[in-house]
């Protein structure tokens, strides 16, 4: 076989998302698109906004000369300084475009920080349930993950439980607020008391632990809730995020890091991170989309339309007599499974066309997770068959 037997085992292991999602495909060839209810990836069914258009009439209307070619590895100045001038917008710090980087999304921007800070061996921890392309991503740069439980009854940061797993080896910590796919928002109490505990474990230990926060859904917040700016939580921390979500712009592959200014020895890891950027391939941000987004760093999808889809399924759901955390952000909910195999229950919702994805892919089995971010017919469509669901699960009576 021509391919190593690392990436053979990995492909095994690998997204139970895309799984399901091809699966949808044969069932939609045998139902038709109408009688299949996929609601496996995260993939908008909004449109970008019509800023987004209009800043590519314009460009397309006016191309400046050189626009095409090599630029610094880091991205455009200019829009570099407009995500900069963005993030000190919600933050109590003054960004500076020395401390962002254009990459290839937020999963580019990730390998890069994690390609930056990893020595061989050293430990990642990611709080379960968590992103499905966390543990691959760590292992693409010699590091191991460490899973750490969140509260069982609101999937919210267990301090306890992160002190406890914290090592001399402990080099990082993965948070995603908005979660992928709870939908929670770390309160920033809670992420102060963590900065807390890390202070105090590197005055123990001697290792300073950085904190990744992952931010794609960081502007889809509900209810008025505003998602904490990591920068005025935790000294030692580093956005990764994208425009995938909040400009609805998933293929376009791009996004940004941005380190925090009080972090210990930011100028080094700027210039590791750029230099990151360049060997692992992405060697800069697209061109075209990064002039593009420049003037659109205020910009979002219309945050009501999936504000309304989340309020309409979790209504389905509860009444059904599901037990799910009410999301607060991003589109996905995350239900406890009626019966306690996770994948048995999904393979039975595919007799209702049904498609969903096991709470085990997210590394906590027992739940399942909803992507939402689909057109409001098709959820309405659906409740025929998430009743019948639920009455062969035994809920309800």
């Amino acid at each position: 076989m021509a391919i190593s037997n690392k990436i053979q085992t990995c492909i095994t292991r690998s997204s139970w998302i895309r799984k399901m999602f091809e699966q949808g495909a044969q069932l939609r060839a045998k139902f038709g698109d109408e009688n299949v209810y996929d609601f496996t990836i995260g993939n908008p069914s909004v449109e970008p906004p019509k800023a987004f258009h209009n800043a590519l009439k314009e460009l397309a209307d006016n191309p400046q000369p050189g626009m095409h070619r090599y630029m610094s590895n880091a991205g455009y100045d200019d829009t570099r300084a407009a995500v900069a001038e963005a993030i000190s917008s919600r933050c109590n710090q003054t960004v500076e475009a020395a401390q962002i980087v254009m990459t290839c999304g937020a999963g580019g921007a990730l390998n890069v920080v994690l390609k930056t800070l990893l020595n061989p061996g050293e430990e990642v921890i990611i709080l379960t349930p968590f992103f499905v392309e966390y543990k691959f991503y760590i292992d693409n740069h010699g590091g191991t993950s460490t899973m750490v439980p969140t509260l069982s009854d609101s999937f919210q940061i267990d301090l306890a439980a992160i002190e406890q797993a914290i090592t001399k080896n402990t080099k990082a910590i993965i948070v995603n607020s908005p979660n992928n796919p709870t939908g929670v928002i770390y309160p920033a109490e809670d992420l102060k008391a963590l900065d807390a505990l890390l202070k105090r474990k590197e005055q123990e230990l001697g290792n300073q632990v950085y904190v990744i926060s992952d931010e794609p859904y960081a502007r889809l917040a509900y209810d008025g809730m505003d998602v904490p700016c990591i920068f005025d939580c935790i000294d030692n921390s580093v956005i990764v995020t994208s425009h995938s979500k909040d400009l609805a712009l998933p293929g376009e592959r791009i996004g940004y890091l941005a380190a925090n200014p009080a972090m210990a020895g930011v100028d080094s890891f700027m210039e590791g991170v750029i230099f990151s950027n360049r060997v692992l391939g992405f060697v800069n941000a697209p061109a075209l989309i990064q002039r593009l987004i420049t003037p659109l760093q205020h910009e979002s999808v219309d945050i009501g339309a999936y504000e309304e889809k989340r309020d309409l399924f979790y209504a389905i759901l509860t009444d059904l007599g599901f037990e799910v955390v009410k999301p607060q952000g991003g589109f996905y909910l995350f239900p406890k499974s009626p019966i306690e195999d996770d994948v048995a229950f999904i393979e039975m919702a595919q007799k209702y066309n049904l498609l969903l994805v096991p709470g085990m892919g997210f590394g906590l089995p027992g739940y399942f997770r909803i992507a939402y971010c689909i057109d409001k017919e098709i959820i309405e469509r659906s409740i025929p068959a998430w009743g019948k669901l639920a009455s062969e699960v035994g809920l309800g009576k």
